[in-house]
């Protein structure tokens, strides 16, 4: 579907979920993937799963010195995604400040920190993620909210700012992940009403949102975009 032979395409957040999904799809369409996370044991594993020759880093996206050092050494890339993120969803008074600032300081200024520091090639892309909460607030979820439309936001600054480079976000919806298998009954059952509550009456895969990072990355006309991936959850 996809063409990215003799692409060079970095994937932050590739050890897992929606990054490790869009490392394979891209690996498969032809393109160097390497990906990178914080972890050694993790991206190692990831990349052995991904195959295609990927190859691996360690970056920190909440640490300034981290990030720089990495693309210092990593060199000039393709298409940059970034899907790296700890976030933590609790009610506002139940969440501090000192928490909410953790979270925003991994999603929000992680992101940042990757665009101000990534190295593109001109005609290349910045791929951003971040989540149909950024339009659709609901209870509970209001940090989540925020920090997303903060993304959304800076996408379109950085497009005007770092043409040629194309700059775009994908905001899915409920995707099915690995990290599933960590959440608790209560929470597991709390995701999967929002998902069933959508169109497609279902979570997405992570194969069905690297679709649309890819088409991001491919499409020389696409800059400035942000496109909601979320099985018509919006319309609900």
């Amino acid at each position: 579907m996809f063409d990215l032979k003799g692409q060079r395409v970095l994937v932050v957040g590739g050890s897992s979920g929606i990054g490790k999904g869009a490392a394979l799809a891209a690996a498969e369409a032809g393109a160097a993937v390497m990906i990178a996370s914080r972890s050694a044991a993790r991206v190692e594993a990831a990349a052995a799963q991904i195959g295609h020759g990927c190859t691996t880093g360690l970056v920190d996206i909440c640490d300034d010195a981290s990030v720089e050092d990495f693309f210092a050494k990593a060199g000039v890339f393709d298409h940059v995604l970034t899907t790296a993120a700890q976030v933590q969803i609790a009610p506002v008074k139940s969440l501090s400040v000192v928490e909410a600032q953790a979270s925003m300081n991994s999603k929000f200024w992680g992101t940042y920190r990757i665009a101000r520091a990534a190295r593109i090639s001109d005609g290349g892309s910045l791929t951003l993620t971040s989540g149909a909460a950024a339009v659709r607030a609901t209870k509970g979820r209001a940090l989540q909210t925020a920090i997303n439309a903060g993304v959304e936001a800076l996408t379109k600054g950085l497009a005007l700012e770092f043409a040629p480079v194309r700059v775009n976000t994908v905001s899915p919806g409920v995707v099915e992940t690995e990290r599933w298998q960590q959440l608790d009954a209560a929470r597991l059952a709390q995701v999967q009403q929002i998902a069933a509550h959508s169109v497609a009456a279902r979570a997405g895969t992570t194969g069905e949102i690297a679709i649309q990072i890819l088409a991001c990355m491919v499409n020389p006309f696409m800059t400035g975009s942000v496109v909601y991936v979320e099985g018509g959850y919006l319309l609900l």
